[in-house]
């Protein structure tokens, strides 16, 4: 008896504890919910989830109830277990009876919760499919609407799949069932099964053959989705013999169900075998054998004329999926007449050229502006500002909290004190002290400002790097920022978080965090507030849980000083057809939301990007209060709206082969274009200011170039146009094919050899500096490429990157100076002076050979003195001087 009322207590005590768990996390959903002010999201979401748990643990539940009723009513002959033979064993009838039914109640009931469970988390794809949109374009092969795909076959999958899976169970649960209460007797000869369980098999048999058609069926749409090696999706031999076969099996396999029902129903074995024996022939003929000769003997050999209907449609497809229709190709007739004219009419392209580059600056700026140790710059991140009426380009870092490196960790410090990151540092991608350190703008704590940007509220209690919990408002000061005489400190104003104004808050956010700590605390009052999901990713996904969030969220400073993130939403499918996928499986992909998270209070607002993208209007039908239109986000974020470089660079990679739109060229892979490499990277998107071919201005891009496959020549370069109406548009400029155009690499293999920089680049490393070489920049001006690469110098690994040298090169030209301007006035500004000292030399052919070797040993003995005195820029002078000299003795 005692042992009876432990297993119960256990049983109570294993029910109790996880709900008591999942009413917390739900009211503390709720209630984060409610203080973003999308507690209508919840309650969908909320409906939705209990509607898809309770239609499927209840219909699995509902399913095996009747079975076993069915099976539990009936009555054998020699009730019990038995088995024949041996040792004979027996259970009595009567014993057997106490155990099924209790067990078998159990078994129906966990089942059912997992299913529940299951059927739970498939609570999107019941609401994309209740709340369908049709797309207006029809798949090439079925005819069916793009729509179906997107919204419908994903559910109706999941039916068939917990269709099969409860059919399988109730097969299972209901033979065991009738082998505990004899209606299946072992024998030495084999199973002897009774009338009643024959007939009861019988009716779920042909029913999971009903499932196996269905799965035929779903098949049929599975064929737009393969693989042919040289294109996704469909081609001849599905079209012309797996299309068929499985339109035949889905009529086929019903009836052949049906029939071994039937044959399991009279007991007439050799009539229930035959019709699924025809079933599997049939399938293995239909869809591997025949179809595999048919690629073999007649696709394969006219490949290109059989296949082109289907490369068409995978290429239509895919650039639907990856939006590269909207994607304009302009011949850009590239020439090497740039002059020093053309780059002083570009002059704002040229001062916004970025030679900061994102790692060096990050620990540069670490070294200069983290202040101290427990602050911490995690990205820098490129962006557009008006700057004393001028349009620059910016790097701009968000100075966090780093909680891992608080000097003294304790729960009153990590949840109390150190709440909260403060101001960022904001400076010019171009300008170079004359230290080789970066200009700042913005800088210090507090923040102070250089320029007309202004930051107000710099503190940051919601960033990448920000712990889960804090709690504000309470009789501890919260730290602000250290200063010469000490701490500043500060009280949380804002209306962010949840108000911990009763012993149930205070009990509920002890047991979620799991500490007693906010229980027992006498420094919480009743106006304190707590604030969680703090890591903003983290934030947007809670909320919209079936978008998929950029991994480079961005700070921008409004015309009021605050601090708000930006964060790129994208919304996606797997079931596209004829659409080539990604890596893990996405064919279709849209940037349809702008998130923003303000740094201070977490306030959380979602804006349409993409209003054409159908998967975002199906989500806002959902969903009617969670998106707002772009046209509603005020002014001053729209300017630092940005087109997202991960999704071009997607884009990118999809383009290079997917430009080519004749099913001829794509095959043979006439043009297919690569991003170029440098190193072991491909090289990434990057932005810039420039004036677009045929434009009167200078606006912010996103760009990247493209190779021919294996080649290092250029063949085209992208860009994404980031301001204003032009938001969104991506033209593709494409270079002429008969003649060649330096690509990175190119350019790479040329500074390595030019001998100047690379003695250069030896000596540094001699001297035990480490050199960083800068990403290399193409940069289009007028109808010409200007090539730039920044040079950093750090004492060791962990030093100071100073930006000492910028090489640029034009034409057949390489140049390294101490910055872009010295380096484009050798390469512009001096030519006029080249050619009058040409002359001089030519004129001076005949001077003396003494006189040329005296002044040659001037400027040498000069050279090697600057040298030991570290005057890198004097010796590499001296030395362009001897060359001239030199050059001249040999004429």
């Amino acid at each position: 008896m005692l042992k009876k009322r432990f297993i119960l207590a256990l049983i109570i005590l294993s029910v109790i504890f996880p709900f008591i768990s999942y009413s917390l996390n739900f009211y503390a959903d709720w209630l984060f919910f409610t203080e973003t002010g999308f507690s209508s999201v919840f309650m969908t979401t909320l409906y939705a989830k209990t509607g898809t748990g309770l239609l499927f643990g209840g219909l699995l539940f509902l399913f095996l109830q009747v079975n076993l009723y069915y099976a539990n009513r009936a009555r054998f002959p020699l009730p019990g277990i038995y088995m024949v033979g041996g040792g004979n064993l027996r259970v009595s009838g009567a014993d057997a009876a106490r155990l099924v039914k209790p067990v078998s109640m159990l078994i129906s009931m966990v089942l059912a919760l997992f299913a529940g469970n299951w059927g739970a988390t498939q609570w999107e794809d019941l609401l994309l499919f209740t709340n369908k949109l049709a797309v207006g374009t029809v798949d090439p092969v079925i005819g069916k609407d793009i729509g179906f795909y997107l919204f419908s076959l994903p559910f109706m999958e999941m039916l068939r799949a917990f269709a099969g899976f409860m059919l399988l169970a109730t097969v299972l649960i209901t033979t065991a069932v009738y082998y505990v209460r004899g209606g299946i007797i072992l024998t030495e000869r084999g199973a002897a099964v009774d009338e009643k369980v024959r007939r009861h098999l019988a009716v779920l048999v042909g029913v999971f053959a009903c499932v196996i058609a269905a799965g035929f069926y779903l098949d049929i749409f599975g064929l737009l989705f393969s693989n042919n090696g040289a294109f996704y999706g469909a081609g001849y031999a599905d079209v012309n013999s797996r299309l068929l076969t499985y339109r035949v099996l889905t009529f086929l396999t019903p009836l052949a169900g049906a029939m071994l029902a039937v044959g399991i129903w009279k007991g007439a074995w050799r009539l229930a075998l035959l019709p699924p024996v025809i079933v599997v022939a049939l399938y293995v003929i239909g869809i591997r054998v025949y179809p595999g000769m048919l690629q073999k003997f007649k696709v394969a050999p006219n490949e290109l004329a059989l296949e082109t209907p289907y490369i068409e449609n995978n290429l239509k497809f895919t650039r639907l999926g990856y939006d590269l229709d909207k994607i304009e190709t302009v011949p850009f007739d590239v020439d090497t007449r740039l002059s020093a004219a053309d780059i002083a009419n570009n002059d704002a392209t040229i001062k916004n050229i970025r030679l900061w580059d994102h790692a060096p600056l990050l620990k540069t700026y670490s070294q200069l502006q983290q202040i101290r140790t427990y602050y911490k710059f995690f990205d820098v991140d490129n962006d557009r500002y008006m700057v004393n009426g001028q349009y620059t380009q910016v790097m701009l870092s968000p100075r966090e909290l780093s909680y891992a490196d608080l000097p003294s960790k304790n729960w009153i410090n990590e949840r109390l004190i150190f709440t909260h990151g403060n101001g960022i540092t904001l400076g010019p991608v171009s300008r170079i002290s004359k230290e080789g350190l970066p200009e700042f703008f913005v800088k210090d704590i507090p923040p102070v400002s250089l320029a007309d940007i202004r930051v107000t509220k710099p503190e940051i209690y919601y960033g990448e790097l920000s712990n889960d919990y804090v709690v504000v408002n309470t009789k501890v000061p919260e730290f602000s920022y250290p200063t010469a005489t000490g701490n500043i400190n500060t009280t949380y104003a804002g209306k962010g978080g949840v108000p911990i104004d009763s012993l149930l808050k205070k009990a509920l956010f002890a047991a979620r965090f799991k500490t007693e700590k906010i229980l027992l605390s006498s420094d919480i009052t009743a106006q304190s507030r707590i604030l969680y999901n703090r890591n903003i990713s983290e934030r947007v996904k809670a909320i919209a849980p079936f978008l998929r969030f950029d991994g480079d969220p961005y700070m921008v400073v409004d015309q009021k000083g605050r601090l708000k993130w930006i964060i790129d939403a994208y919304t996606w499918s797997n079931r596209l057809p004829y659409s080539k996928p990604l890596k893990g499986g996405i064919n279709y992909m849209r940037n349809s939301v702008k998130a923003v998270v303000d740094a201070y209070d977490g306030s959380l607002d979602f804006y349409i990007s993409d209003p054409d993208d159908v998967v975002l209007k199906v989500h806002a039908r959902i969903f009617p209060k969670l998106f707002k239109p772009l046209a509603a986000m005020p002014d001053d974020l729209r300017q630092h709206v940005r087109y997202p470089h991960q999704l071009l660079q997607v884009q990118a990679a999809m383009f290079a082969t997917y430009h080519m739109t004749d099913p001829k060229v794509f095959y043979n892979r006439e043009n297919l274009w690569e991003i170029p490499v440098l190193g072991e990277k491909p090289m990434e998107p990057y932005y810039t200011i420039m004036k677009l071919p045929g434009e009167e201005k200078e606006e912010y891009i996103l760009l990247l170039p493209f190779t021919p496959s294996k080649r290092d020549n250029l063949a085209a370069w992208l860009t994404a146009r980031c301001d204003g109406s032009n938001y969104g548009k991506i033209l593709a400029y494409t270079f002429p094919r008969d003649r060649l155009i330096y690509g990175p690499k190119q350019i790479d293999a040329r500074i390595n050899q030019d001998s100047f920089i690379s003695q250069q680049l030896t000596l540094w490393s001699q001297r035990g500096s480490e050199v960083i070489r800068g990403s290399l920049l193409v940069i289009p001006i007028e109808k010409s490429l200007l090539y730039v690469q920044p040079l950093f110098l750090a004492a060791d690994k962990a030093g100071l990157p100073e930006l000492k040298r910028v090489i640029v090169a034009f034409g057949d030209e390489v140049v390294m100076e101490e910055n872009l301007e010295l380096a484009l006035q050798r390469l512009f500004g001096g030519r006029k002076a080249a050619a009058a000292i040409a002359r001089e030399v030519t004129a001076d052919s005949k001077a003396s050979p003494a006189r040329l070797a005296k002044e040659a040993m001037s400027i040498y003995e000069k050279a090697t003195n600057l040298q030991r005195q570290g005057n890198w820029a004097g010796y590499g002078e001296e030395l362009r001087k001897l060359e001239q000299i030199l050059r001249q003795m040999a004429q």
